[in-house]
């Protein structure tokens, strides 16, 4: 990892700061991206305090001119991006039939467009990464809902199907260019997702999921990102799926 220069998403909590730790604490530069600078320079520092190296940018993904800015900085201060984590996104469960647009277009501007607008600002970046023979990786966050059925998380459901199969589609456009995409699938984890939630249906299940069985933390999934990572240049684990033991869909 010491000569990774990382860039992970949604940086300010759950996965995304997991891992970014994880990174950091391996060797890797960092930049963390997420809208609370606040938060994002307490675990910049906490890096920092542990010997890594990390820098903190707020971004609105939902804004190409901010995530460009941000692609620009990191450039400049650590060189091109060779390990991109593009884990920002937002999970807003509810009944089709209460016709929410604001959490509709919420959820499908983030979770889709949002992650299309960091590859467009980070793919020229591993391209070069790539092509002055550093190991590249574009690694998406998807969801087992990509996989599965659950009733009242339809569109959530949705805007990870369309990660999963665009993650595919990219790794035949950029492995000729020796860029690795690779796709996390995870199950139930337990981040700050669920305290957005609004839906009673959704929020009892989930306190039935947590009963039953130990949920995915975010340092497990961060764990996989470092593995794929970790592998030698030439290997390419396209789609991880990580679930809970206990869960079984």
């Amino acid at each position: 990892m010491k000569n990774r220069v990382a860039v992970i998403t949604g940086a300010s909590s759950g996965i995304g700061l997991a891992t970014a730790k994880l990174l950091a604490a391996r060797g890797a530069k960092v930049a963390l991206l997420a809208r609370r600078k606040e938060v994002l320079e307490q675990a910049v520092n906490e890096i920092r305090a542990a010997a890594g190296e990390a820098l903190a940018l707020a971004v609105d993904v939902t804004d190409q001119t901010s995530v460009d800015a941000a692609a620009s900085v990191v450039a400049q201060t650590y060189g091109p991006a060779n390990l991109v984590f593009n884990n920002a996104g937002v999970m807003l469960p509810g009944a089709v039939e209460a016709r929410d647009m604001d959490a509709w277009e919420h959820q499908i501007d983030l979770n889709v467009t949002g992650v299309m607008r960091v590859i467009s600002a980070f793919v020229p970046q591993l391209v070069k990464s790539a092509e002055q023979g550093a190991v590249a990786d574009l690694v998406n966050t998807s969801s087992i809902a990509a996989q599965n059925i659950y009733p009242y998380f339809a569109v959530y459901s949705g805007t990870k199907a369309y990660v999963s199969h665009l993650s595919r589609h990219l790794r035949a456009e950029l492995g000729p260019k020796h860029i690795r995409v690779s796709l996390i699938e995870p199950g139930i984890t337990e981040t700050e997702l669920q305290g957005h939630w609004t839906f009673q249906g959704a929020k009892d299940w989930f306190a039935g999921a947590a009963q039953s069985m130990d949920l995915l933390q975010p340092r497990d999934v961060a764990e996989v990102v470092g593995f794929l990572a970790d592998q030698p240049k030439h290997v390419n684990l396209q789609q991880v799926v990580v679930m809970p033991t206990r869960q079984a869909s």
